[in-house]
């Protein structure tokens, strides 16, 4: 009886690895051909989405049918290696200038653009500075490089970065970082960790969302997809957690957000003639 209730216990916190497929649904535009985030905004029909290192600074909306229909040049705004998308319910967009392979960098930084849906051609930006309030070494030592991020989620006033762990042996674990949503210059303060899986590209966390009710988040492999609910306030990894396998084609996959409470669109970047730069949905 004992046995029973743990395992029950265990149960109700983390959940079995479910298999869903994942439905292709349009090849995109050469223009989003490194296609590194994506959102959905309120009082927009269209996907936005940006590009990683070195593309223009440009925020791209596009159907489901993968036309681009708007595109919005941040003006102030240089793209080192701009990784993912949050938004929050003011309208802001905030642009993640947060890639960081190397773990050498000392110039990480996230764009906040007000109003933006009712931007046009050209935006300004308003910019926040930060470093990780435990990384001394630039670059990071081999075994701890954890001190880059590509997934980006904004809650309550705060903006909360989710770590890509490249170390030399990694273990899986993500780490999360929290700072205002405001301009100025921070230490991102690490609240949390978790150990998502055993090895390298598919342990990665390369994106994340969270819901409209800032009570579920949403992050992103190249094979899994981790649902995590049940949390209080900004403890995302105390609640419940569920890992998703995606069946199918092993690619590039840098881009998530919610399409609706039960569905997300994700995206991967272009590898080669046939595999890369789709827009697909998966289901929850």
């Amino acid at each position: 009886m004992k046995k029973i209730v743990f395992l029950l216990f265990i149960c109700g916190s983390i959940a079995f690895a479910q298999k869903n497929q994942l439905k292709e649904i349009k090849h995109l535009s050469k223009k989003l051909t490194e296609i590194s985030g994506i959102e959905t905004l309120k009082g927009s029909p269209l996907i936005w989405g940006i590009n990683d290192s070195s593309n223009p600074n440009i925020v791209y909306g596009f159907t489901q049918k993968g036309e681009i229909k708007r595109e919005i040049e941040i003006e102030n705004a240089e793209n080192v290696d701009w990784e993912d998308l949050a938004k929050d319910n003011k309208g802001n967009l905030y642009i993640g200038d947060t890639g960081n392979n190397d773990n050498d960098r000392e110039d990480l930084a996230i764009y906040i653009v007000e109003d933006f849906i009712n931007q046009h051609k050209k935006a300004t930006a308003k910019k926040i500075e930060f470093s990780f309030e435990d990384q001394t070494d630039f670059p990071a030592d081999d075994d701890n490089m954890n001190f880059g991020s590509e997934a980006l989620i904004y809650k309550n006033g705060n903006l909360y970065m989710f770590t890509k762990n490249r170390s030399e042996t990694p273990d899986g674990t993500v780490n999360v970082y929290k700072i205002p949503a405001v301009p100025g210059k921070y230490k991102a303060k690490k609240i949390g960790s978790y150990q998502t899986c055993e090895g390298k590209r598919e342990c990665w966390i390369t994106a994340a969302s969270i819901n409209d009710e800032e009570n579920e988040v949403i992050l992103l492999s190249e094979e899994h997809v981790w649902k995590l609910n049940n949390f209080e306030e900004d403890d995302f990894f105390g609640g419940k957690i569920k890992q998703y396998d995606i069946s199918g084609k092993r690619t590039q996959k840098e881009s998530i957000c919610y399409k609706n409470q039960n569905t997300v669109f994700i995206a991967d970047e272009k590898e080669s003639k046939k595999k890369g730069r789709y827009l697909y949905e998966f289901s929850l």
